[in-house]
This record gives structure tokens, C-alpha cells and sequence, in this order.
């Protein structure tokens, strides 16, 4: 009878277990866990109107984002965080803070050089200041979400080039509550800025590059240039601009995002990070065509 009772007792935290690590229910905890820190996170962002402590609460978020997917890893994956790991933080971001700058500025370049773009003057600093908070909150909730959590599980499970499509498709779909957010917006995000932030995931196996990329983006086209960011709208920026043409090269409501400009300069910079990606055979197979070890 002890035996028999050992044994069911050493049995079910091995069941329990095997069920939370199932790649379902895994995607499902972190999921939710993500979603309630940043929903949480944006009532508390309420409590403090001026620029600067609001910025300093989206910092903290942000923090508790990070504390929540390491802590669902380590509790759960009972495995080290490779990809929020430390040694190569600081240049992988800030590499990816300088991509996103260069490609957005591109962007404005090419649009420049075709007429549809004007920088008319300068707003000043002060208009900036009440949407900084934004710049480290959406980054890294996104990429946690979309390339630490969606794209990292269903890779384990469909290989890399199925889960780059999915989750590229997600982060595309989740943009359509966004109000002036387009379907050209949309595609254009599922497309391109999806598989570019996937892309820079599979490139270095870490965060860091895509939320320095991703932030730096975001923050390059609302709060200096002006431009409307997945359809919320045109901001206030440090330049005063004006974007005007057709609809396929400025996008229309979903900003220089929707643009055929955009989307080719994205592509070009997903296609160049992919490249290496190939080349060293790091592209994961889906889990049916790995092999067991031996």
C-alpha cells in the first residue's frame, strides 16, 4: 500500500507538469500573464498625467512585462532565458535602435527625393514630451509577445518558417483595432514589419536587436517625423512635415507603414538579416522532421 501510494504521490507533479509544458497551454499562460501586466500596467499609467512620472511608470511596466515572461520561463520551461540574456544587451540594442532610425530615415529620404515629402519646421521639444512614454512600453510588450512568446513556441512546434508566417500574421491582425489603421496597414505589417521583427529574432536568437529595431521605428516616425504610427493617428514631432500623394506611396490613414516605400525598404532589410539566418542552416525544422538524440 506505502509503494503504491509513493507512487501515484511522485506521479502527478510529473502529469501536471507535462500538461503546463505543453506548447498550448505554455502559449496560453504567457499570454495571459503578458496581457494582464500591460493591461494592469495601462490603468496605472492613468494615475500620472505629467510627462516625465508617466514616462517613469511606462518604465516600470515595461519591467513588470520583463519579470513576468522571465518568471513563467523559469517556473514553467525550468530553462535559462537565452533570449533576454544580458552580455550582448547593450550592443544588440543599441545595433537595433540604429537600424530603426536608418530604415524609417530611409524611408523619409526616398520620399523626399519623389516630392511627397516636406519638412516645413520645427515643432520643438516640448510637443514630445507627453507621448514618451510610449517608447518603452509598446517595444517591449510586443516583443515579448509576438517574438518571445508567439513565434519561439510555435517554432518548437512548426519549424521557423511557419511560425515566422503565423506570428507575423497575429501582430498584423492585432493592429486592426487601431482607428485609422487600414487594410493596406495591416497587410503591410503581416507582410513585411512582421517577418522583419521575426527576422532579427531568428538572426541572433535574442530580443534585444528587435525591440531596439521596433522602438526605434515607432519613435523615429511619430515623435520626430510626425507620421502616423499603425493608424492612431498623426502625433505631434519635433518637425512640422507634410506627406501628401497617392495612397500606395504615403500610405493614406495607416502612415508611411502602409506605404509602398516602406514596405520595400522593410523587405530588403528582412531579406538581408534572413540571408545569414540561411546561410548557417539555422532555420529550426518543424518538430516532426527533427531528430530524436541519440
Amino acid at each position: 500500500m506505502d509503494t503504491q501510494t509513493d507512487t501515484r504521490t511522485d506521479s502527478e507533479p510529473a502529469l501536471f507538469l507535462r500538461v503546463l509544458r505543453f506548447p498550448l497551454t505554455r502559449l496560453l499562460l504567457f499570454i495571459f500573464g503578458l496581457l494582464y501586466v500591460y493591461v494592469s500596467g495601462a490603468q496605472f499609467l492613468g494615475l500620472f498625467p505629467n510627462p516625465m512620472p508617466r514616462l517613469a511608470a511606462s518604465i516600470v511596466v515595461a519591467a513588470n512585462l520583463l519579470f513576468m515572461y522571465v518568471s513563467i520561463v523559469y517556473l514553467v520551461e525550468r530553462r535559462s532565458v537565452s533570449e533576454l540574456a544580458l552580455p550582448r544587451r547593450g550592443r544588440e540594442l543599441g545595433i537595433g535602435l540604429l537600424l530603426g532610425f536608418g530604415l524609417y530615415t530611409t524611408c523619409v529620404v526616398m520620399a523626399i527625393a519623389l516630392g511627397l515629402y516636406r519638412i516645413e519646421g520645427f515643432n520643438g521639444w516640448q510637443v514630445v514630451l507627453p507621448s514618451l512614454w510610449l517608447i518603452p512600453l509598446a517595444p517591449v510588450f510586443e516583443e515579448l509577445l509576438f517574438r518571445g512568446v508567439v513565434f519561439r513556441i510555435l517554432e518548437e512546434v512548426f519549424g521557423g518558417w511557419l511560425a515566422l508566417i503565423l506570428s507575423s500574421v497575429g501582430f498584423g491582425l492585432m493592429h486592426m483595432g487601431n482607428p485609422g489603421e487600414t487594410f493596406d496597414g495591416i497587410a503591410a505589417i503581416a507582410i513585411v514589419f512582421g517577418p522583419m521583427l521575426a527576422a532579427s529574432y531568428m538572426l541572433t536568437r535574442r530580443l534585444w536587436l528587435g525591440i531596439g529595431l521596433h522602438g526605434a521605428w515607432n519613435t523615429t516616425m511619430s515623435l520626430i517625423f510626425s507620421g502616423a504610427v499603425s493608424g492612431n493617428g498623426t502625433p505631434h514631432g519635433l518637425f512640422k512635415t507634410t506627406f501628401q500623394g497617392p495612397e500606395l506611396l504615403t500610405g493614406g490613414n495607416a502612415g508611411m507603414e502602409g506605404s509602398l516605400i516602406a514596405v520595400l525598404v522593410a523587405a530588403i532589410a528582412t531579406v538581408l538579416m534572413l540571408i545569414p539566418v540561411i546561410r548557417r542552416s539555422n532555420i529550426v525544422p518543424p518538430a516532426w522532421k527533427r531528430k530524436a538524440p541519440a
